[in-house]
């Protein structure tokens, strides 16, 4: 079975490399978005889907415009039963989703109808779901929206984030992938509509999204810290700093104070009141700095942190 592959990050060339050890299964051509700029804008930096396709010798497109005649051209010219995608980040083409044989395929990481979009795993963990899991669907012109092809569940524990939920739910993937495309291949498989009365969507996210809001319940910070966790990261200003949070506990004591205010510094966390509980904070990164913890901050930081 020939297979088209288009996906970006770094799970998804967890699940490429899966691929391209199948028995049967022979990856024709890979679609990547195009080279960045590193941090510093010096070098420019390929996606890790990319590389993948490098080292493995295939065909690699780097497009900005899916609609140019170069594209189109190096497209048609690959026999191609299943075009499979994986978080590439674009939104694609009816002419290139009409290209396999068999039927254009997503895995998306979310339970759908539920988290359409960009943000299926921050969403869940934002939402405090004990609930998430993988969804292979027939892609269609409308964003996540496609008829199911299979579902698979993950429990969500409450000490996952966004990385380690990604890592489970790239693992189910990986598992399934070829039992779903076997079923495919075989036709043996029972397409069910969406049902769109249950459907949500969720938002790309900004490097602002990561600035705490305390006036929001500790059980809230804490469940975006945790998705947040990856990029962009929590963060809170303190005098006009800007610092980034590494870590942190919801307090069993209630706030006693304006919230965003500390209320407490000792070695054993920063205490900053919420609409509710206290968070601690025990790992802390300044601009420019290296991240230190709690203890460090009581001891080197003590005067900025408590005195007005």
């Amino acid at each position: 079975m020939n297979i088209l592959f288009a996906g970006t990050p770094e799970n998804s060339s967890q699940i490429l490399k899966s691929l391209i050890d199948l028995e049967d299964i022979h990856v024709k051509g890979v679609i990547s978005q195009s080279d960045k700029r590193g941090k510093r804008g010096s070098e420019v930096v390929e996606s890790f889907v990319s590389k993948v396709a490098k080292e493995s010798l295939i065909p690699t497109f780097k497009e900005d415009d899916l609609n140019t005649k170069h594209f189109k051209d190096g497209i048609a010219d690959l026999d191609i039963d299943i075009l499979l995608v994986v978080a590439y980040g674009k939104i694609l083409p009816n002419w290139l989703l009409s290209k396999p044989k068999l039927m254009p395929i997503n895995i998306h990481f979310s339970l759908l109808p539920k988290y359409r979009g960009a943000s299926p795993i921050q969403s869940s963990l934002i939402n405090g779901d004990i609930v998430s899991g993988v969804t292979f669907i027939k892609m269609n012109a409308d964003l996540d929206a496609g008829e199911i092809i299979d579902s698979f569940k993950c429990d969500i524990s409450i000490n996952d984030n966004k990385i380690s939920l990604e890592k489970k739910l790239t693992k189910i993937s990986i598992e399934k992938l070829n039992e779903v495309l076997g079923k495919v291949k075989s036709n043996n498989i029972s397409l069910n509509h969406q049902d769109e009365s249950k459907a949500s969507y969720c938002k790309k996210i900004k490097k602002i999204d990561g600035l705490i809001n305390f006036n929001q319940s500790s059980q809230l910070i804490f469940n975006t810290f945790r998705a947040y966790k990856e990029w962009p990261q929590s963060t809170f200003e303190y005098k006009k700093i800007l610092i980034k949070i590494h870590d942190m506990y919801i307090s069993d004591k209630q706030s006693v104070g304006v919230p965003g205010t500390i209320s407490l510094l000792d070695k054993t966390g920063i205490y900053i009141n919420t609409c509710d509980k206290m968070i601690v904070i025990t790992n802390l990164q300044f601009p420019n700095k290296k991240i230190i913890s709690s203890q460090d901050a009581f001891n080197s930081y003590f005067d900025f942190f408590v005195k007005k």
